[in-house]
């Protein structure tokens, strides 16, 4: 069964991939349009448009009919990548260069700003009598997801954060667009309401738990499974959810010790990564992150279960959603 579920992942990821080479982005000039095209052809996992098709197929079975606006969502996902990547001054984005070092920043935000406007021509293109209320839905959450980039950012001069302002940034700023992709399914569907905010609460709480679960990898993840350097967070002085509560935490020695590592300028990257790490195994930070962590993943699939449709519509959706969650440490 479980390989069974994995197929059908697997068949429309790659359905969803054949639409997006197949989206009419415009032509002239090439400078504003290549690199759409450039970005959305880095590939993904694509966990947005998924969601979206398959919390539709919770209630309905013609998916195929959703499947421009259901992209709409991952086209509005990459375009804040174009412009985190330049706030960031980010020279990578899935081992590619990023638009902004490919080209340059001014061709890299106009191309943004035409992807933005794109997302509402996909959505327009949505066979629904709730074209009004999903634009309405769509503004909310747009509107979160940049409020969330900016408390990031203001978090980077901040000396404190608290963990409350933490996970609302993070629930902004990620979680967000996971539970309107799930909603939008829904209201696509013509489903109840009830069962329309059910789905956009479970998207929120994974998301918010899949973020604590990045905090906790890029710290305790094999370095040859994780993508990405391990520790980057911490040679970066990053105020994760770890950092934030070994801050809350810490006393005497190890305080003493944390505050060396995060004021010192120059240092060897893998002593730093290693002795702070330690403080966290002191303190219990990996068990506090995991309790957090799966209380959020407690929360969605508590949620999730309250969607009045049979468990076995439920079954796909479920066996991915837990799949995201056993990724390899």
């Amino acid at each position: 069964m479980k390989g069974q579920y994995s197929k059908q992942l697997s068949e429309l990821t790659e359905e969803l991939n054949r639409e997006i080479s197949l989206l009419n982005f415009g032509k002239e000039p090439t400078e504003l349009y290549e690199p759409i095209r450039y970005i959305m052809g880095l590939g993904g996992k694509r966990l947005r448009p998924l969601l979206v098709a398959l919390a539709y197929k919770l209630f309905k079975e013609d998916y195929q009919r959703i499947l421009t606006p259901a992209l709409a969502v991952e086209v509005f996902h990459n375009f804040t990548l174009v412009h985190d990547d330049i706030m960031d001054n980010a020279p990578l984005r899935r081992g590619r260069q990023t638009v902004h070092e490919k080209w340059d920043e001014n061709i890299a935000i106009l191309s943004g700003d035409v992807m933005m406007i794109k997302v509402y021509d996909f959505f327009l293109k949505a066979n629904t009598g709730n074209l009004a209320e999903l634009l309405r839905t769509f503004n909310h959450c747009a509107a979160e997801v940049c409020e969330g980039q900016q408390k990031d950012v203001n978090f980077e001069s901040r000396e404190k954060v608290s963990e409350e302002e933490y996970l609302d940034m993070i629930r902004q700023k990620t979680a967000v667009l996971l539970g309107f992709s799930l909603e939008l399914g829904a209201l696509l569907a013509e489903a109840e309401e009830a069962d329309r905010k059910k789905l956009y609460e479970f998207g929120v709480n994974i998301g918010i738990g899949f973020q604590l679960m990045d905090d906790l990898l890029d710290v305790y993840a094999d370095q040859a499974k994780f993508g990405k350097q391990v520790g980057g967070d911490i040679i970066e002085n990053k105020k994760t959810f770890l950092l934030i509560n070994a801050l809350q935490k810490a006393e005497g020695e190890d305080l003493k010790e944390l505050r060396f590592w995060l004021e010192k300028k120059e240092f060897d990257k893998e002593e730093k990564v290693a002795a702070v790490r330690g403080i966290y195994n002191r303190l219990g930070i990996r068990e506090l992150t995991e309790a957090k962590m799966n209380a959020f993943f407690d929360k969605g699939f508590i949620a999730f279960d309250q969607v009045k449709v049979s468990d076995e519509r439920k079954a796909v959706l479920k066996a991915f959603a837990n799949g995201l969650l056993k990724r390899e440490k």
